[in-house]
């Protein structure tokens, strides 16, 4: 009996989609202010996941929060798309849960105050990069692309490490 290689199909949608994202980003300036921006958004959006009410019991019992939750979330759609891809996501996002901790013990300014004026800026950052490019950001036309915006940042960094995702 003949296996189906269900690899090439994974791959082939994630290619499909980080093309598509792609093709709004080819503008030198908007790719800069994209590598600035996207994860500056992501770190903010774990931030506020991060500060809303969790219920104690679990928090206390296993040190969860939302911030996790959202996390798994992302990376089980990421492992739908390419399981090497969200090997580097866990990278990131654990990087992002850490300084955010780190933010939240040592610094002074207001966790919250920080991400929201961080997030506000970055989007407009991301919005005045579009403006340049000339071209609509791609989760206007799909949701899901506010989610490949980290991979599609990420695939440059496999690329230039010679990786496949």
């Amino acid at each position: 009996m003949r296996q189906i290689d269900t690899t090439a199909t994974v791959t082939r949608r994630i290619d499909a989609l980080l093309g598509e994202y792609g093709e709004s980003h080819l503008n030198v300036t908007n790719k800069l202010i994209h590598w600035l921006c996207v994860p500056a958004i992501t770190w903010c959006v774990f931030a506020g996941f991060y500060l809303l009410p969790y219920p104690d019991v679990l928090g206390a019992r296993f040190g969860l929060n939302w911030m996790w939750l959202a996390i798994a979330a992302s990376l089980a759609y990421y492992l739908m798309l390419s399981a090497k891809l969200a090997v580097g996501l866990v990278v990131v996002s654990v990087a992002c849960a850490a300084s955010i901790h780190w933010f939240e013990a040592t610094q002074t300014i207001d966790l919250g105050w920080f991400a929201a004026i961080v997030f506000v800026l970055a989007w407009v950052g991301q919005f005045i990069g579009h403006k340049i490019e000339g071209k609509k950001p791609s989760f206007l036309k799909d949701i899901q692309f506010l989610l490949i915006g980290p991979a599609w940042l990420l695939s440059f960094v496999y690329r230039k490490l010679g990786l496949r995702y």
